[in-house]
This record gives C-alpha cells, sequence and structure tokens, in this order.
C-alpha cells in the first residue's frame, strides 16, 4: 500500500482540475488560435476581403490581396511556432528550477543566444541558417549553465531571486557586448538591428523549414519530461525517493528548453516575457500538472505572440511595430506582479 501511495504521490500533490474542465479550456484555446490565425491572414496593412483570403490559401495570387495573404501565411506560421516554443520554454525552465520569474529572456538564454549569433556573423563570417541555429542554442546553453552556476553560489543553493538576479545581470551585459560588436559594423548593422528587437516579419517557408526540425525536438523532449517535472515540483529528496534521476530529469528537461529557446532566437530575435507570462496563465486554467500544462502552453504562447503580430501590423498602419516591443510591455508589467504577489523576500 505504501509503495502505491508513493506512486502516486506526485498527481496528488497536483492542484486538481476536472478532466472535462481542461478539454473544454483546450478546445476553446484551439478555436482561439485558429480565430488568430484567421485574423493574421485577413488584417494588416491592407485588409484582404475573404474571398481573397481564399484564393490564396488555394495558391492563388493574381491580386494585391492575394499577393498580400501569401505573404502573411509564413508570417502567421511562424509566429504560431515560434510563440509555442517560447511558452513551453518557460513552463519548463519554471518547473526545473522551481522558479515563478523563470523565463528565457529573464535568465539571460535568449541575450545569450544573442550574442553567440552576433559574434558568429561579425568574426567568423557565418552566414547559414542552420548556422545560426546551432550557434544560438550553443549560446543559450553555455548562458543557461552560466547562470545557473552564478545563481547557486553560496548559502542556499539557486534560489529563485538569486537565479532572476543573476539572469538580469547577464542579460544586461551580454546585450551590452551584442551592441558593443553590431555598433562598429555597418555591414551588418543595419539588419541586426530589427533582429535584436524580435520579429517575425521576415517569415518565410524556407525559413520554417530549417527551424521546424529543432522545434520538433525540443517540443518532444520537453513533453516527455512533463511527468518527471511533476516529481520535481515536490522537491529533490522526495523525487529521488520516487525512483527519479533528479540530476537527469533537470538536465534533459533544461536541453529541451534550450533548443526551443536558441531555435525561436535564431529565426525571430529575441523575443521576451512569452515565456514568463503564459505559463503562469495557463497554470489558471489546467493546473500545475505538467502533462496539460505545456501542452496550453503551447498554445496560449502562439495565440500571444500572433495577437501581438496582428496588433503591431494594425496600430501603425502603414508600418509594422515588432511583436518583441508588444510582449515587453504586456510583460514588463506582468513581472512586477509577479514578484509583488510572491513578495522578495519569500523567492
Amino acid at each position: 500500500m505504501t509503495a502505491v501511495r508513493a506512486d502516486r504521490a506526485p498527481e496528488a500533490a497536483l492542484v486538481r482540475r476536472p478532466a472535462r474542465t481542461r478539454i473544454l479550456w483546450l478546445l476553446a484555446a484551439v478555436l482561439l488560435l485558429a480565430a488568430l490565425m484567421a485574423a493574421s491572414v485577413a488584417l494588416g496593412s491592407r485588409d484582404v476581403a475573404w474571398s481573397d483570403v481564399w484564393a490564396a490559401l488555394g495558391g492563388a495570387d493574381r491580386t494585391l490581396g492575394q499577393a498580400a495573404v501569401a505573404k502573411r501565411i509564413p508570417r502567421t506560421l511562424l509566429a504560431v511556432l515560434i510563440g509555442a516554443a517560447l511558452g513551453v520554454s518557460g513552463g519548463v525552465m519554471q518547473g526545473v528550477t522551481r522558479n515563478p520569474l523563470a523565463d528565457p529572456g529573464i535568465l539571460g538564454v535568449t541575450m545569450g543566444a544573442s550574442l553567440c549569433v552576433v559574434t558568429a556573423v561579425a568574426f567568423f563570417g557565418l552566414t547559414s541558417p542552420t548556422g545560426y541555429i546551432w550557434v544560438a542554442m550553443a549560446g543559450a546553453g553555455v548562458s543557461a549553465a552560466f547562470v545557473y552556476t552564478v545563481g547557486s553560489l553560496g548559502r542556499g543553493g539557486a534560489t529563485p531571486l538569486k537565479l532572476a538576479l543573476a539572469g538580469a545581470a547577464t542579460s544586461a551585459a551580454f546585450a551590452s557586448l551584442v551592441s558593443a560588436v553590431v555598433l562598429p559594423r555597418n555591414d551588418i548593422a543595419g539588419g541586426f538591428r530589427l533582429w535584436q528587437i524580435g520579429g517575425v516579419g521576415g517569415a518565410s517557408y524556407e525559413r520554417i523549414g530549417q527551424v521546424l526540425p529543432f522545434l520538433a525536438a525540443g517540443f518532444a523532449v520537453c513533453l516527455l519530461c512533463a511527468r518527471p517535472l511533476n516529481s520535481l515540483a515536490l522537491g529533490d529528496e522526495i523525487a529521488a525517493g520516487l525512483g527519479e534521476r533528479v540530476a537527469l530529469v533537470r538536465a534533459v528537461a533544461a536541453l529541451g528548453a534550450v533548443v526551443l529557446c536558441g531555435a525561436s532566437t535564431a529565426v525571430a530575435g529575441p523575443i521576451g516575457f512569452v515565456g514568463l507570462v503564459v505559463p503562469h496563465a495557463c497554470r489558471l486554467l489546467a493546473g500545475v500538472d505538467h502533462r496539460w500544462l505545456l501542452p496550453f502552453s503551447a498554445l496560449a504562447g502562439a495565440s500571444l505572440l500572433t495577437a501581438a503580430d496582428v496588433a503591431g501590423r494594425v496600430v501603425a498602419r502603414p508600418e509594422d511595430i515588432e511583436v518583441g516591443i508588444l510582449t515587453a510591455l504586456v510583460g514588463a508589467p506582468f513581472f512586477i506582479h509577479v514578484v509583488r504577489r510572491h513578495k522578495v523576500r519569500e523567492l
């Protein structure tokens, strides 16, 4: 009887949500994402009639409206993929570190990926899009390891507050180094200026095809770690008592999150706060069970980034506001709210 109870301990400790309620919310999230994707291909600097949308979906590009839709389709798909990747990455990082402030941007992972890409382009002549992805993932991994090591120093180990402070300091330092590398190089400064803000405006089917295998691998690793992350939420000692290899689970889950963050940054630039806002919002609907939380985070992250992209095209017509700016406007107040709710002295 004791063994049975131990096996069920992770589920028993989770905040319960009826399966029917979760499924209904999941269907609602799918419908919301579908509606936002439809709005993304129809709205922009030029509104397009639905007849042109349907014609463009069939491959037509004879009119200006159909040509506009043909360009918006890959942009929409990229926003969905990047938003889902950042949402899942944030949820996994919060689970691995048990840190409510964890986010690829706040922990310095995003800027580590950015610095490596910029350095490789400026000093080593990197031009391969696939090479960008590999370099960005390497930079994200090194940055994550560095921040965790620094945050683990001293009494108490890697507390949420120490990780957040180490990540913020590392992110600020890396951002300064990125500027120091880019500014003297007029040949690359123009292209990287928009990339540094974060956006999906340069989407194409080719870029989606290049990043898709990496994102698929990252999603697979993260989802496979969902159940062990539930055990980690109970504490390392209890998780080990339940048969989990704590260090291995933490390393593999972090690897999946780093792959998602690094690949996303290589293609769309450093987009912040999606990984912070989305998991917190999804816990209200799905509870803290990562087997539900991660799929919810994928859908919600995709919806948030798609909505931000649509808003950026509509608000400043005929110009675009990059999604990185809009997610920062949403995420910065939310970050302050999380800090105030959990209280710094309790983190």
